[in-house]
């Protein structure tokens, strides 16, 4: 499983010297956008580091282009008979071990991910995060698909985001209700938005009638009010120990608008925000 981190809250404790681990292997999908962002990433005096394995693509084209790679030893399992799925597990936890080692020497300031896809007999495909989920403990998955990769967009300059749950009891890891947001400013106004609810549905859902009214106008008091107003109607709660479905919606429009306030305040003291 690889993501992409955000380099702020990182970079304060590693240092803005700390270099940038890009985790990309196998194919050219992978392979070739990870060296654009390396080049990209190196132009403006930052260190690359690569992650990957001797037997993909990476190993033939990272190193001309002068970039350090941390090798860890890992194959595909696609054609290769029931001894190569029975040992799967074991290579992959040995590859996690290794990718472990190379966080802790290089201490990273950010950790790139290229691609997300699942992984099967028949294949590889990329499934978007808003279609992996098809109700409660339900997946797309196949029952010989595996989730081997998740991709997550980095948010870009003048970009907050935030988290929120609600929790009865601080032991208690299961949410009540959860709400992530995530905007983008551009000149005080917002250019993108992302309101993501848990635990009020079968499956996570995006509050998008609520992301529509913020975007291309500028981020008020009024308008945060309004999209948590919106968020509360694509909730779909229901009732039981932890909370009944009204509590549900009034957690949804609370946390919606504080996740919201957080997200502004960020996405203003951002690299190049305004």
């Amino acid at each position: 499983m690889s993501g992409a981190l955000s380099n702020g809250p990182v970079a304060s404790v590693t240092g803005v010297d700390a270099p940038i681990l890009i985790m990309a292997g196998g194919t050219g999908g992978h392979v070739f956008p990870g060296l654009a962002v390396a080049e990209a990433l190196r132009a403006h005096d930052r260190t690359v580091v690569w992650l990957g394995t001797q037997r993909g693509l990476e190993a033939r084209v990272v190193p001309p282009h002068g970039i350090d790679v941390e090798w860890i030893s890992i194959v595909g399992v696609r054609g290769r008979g029931i001894l190569a799925w029975a040992a799967a597990p074991f290579r992959a936890a040995g590859a996690l071990v290794q990718a472990l080692g190379a966080l802790r020497r290089r201490r990273p300031a950010a950790v790139l991910g290229m691609g997300g896809f699942v992984a099967g007999p028949g294949g590889e495909r990329r499934v978007p995060m808003a279609d992996f989920f098809t109700g409660v403990r339900k997946t797309v998955l196949a029952p010989n698909e595996l989730l081997v990769e998740i991709a997550v967009p980095a948010p870009g300059p003048r970009s907050g985001g935030n988290y929120l749950r609600h929790t009865p009891r601080r032991e208690l890891d299961i949410a009540v209700v959860g709400v992530a947001s995530q905007i983008t400013l551009t000149d005080g106004v917002c250019t993108k938005a992302r309101i993501a609810l848990a635990s009020v549905a079968p499956t996570p859902v995006r509050a998008t009638a609520a992301e529509q009214a913020l975007v291309g106008l500028p981020m008020t008091p009024d308008l945060i009010e309004r999209a948590a107003a919106l968020a509360v109607d694509a909730a779909r709660p229901i009732s039981d120990q932890r909370g009944s479905a009204d509590y549900r919606r009034h957690l949804v429009r609370v946390l919606t608008r504080r996740t919201l306030a957080t997200a502004l305040e960020r996405a203003r003291h951002s690299s190049g925000g305004t």
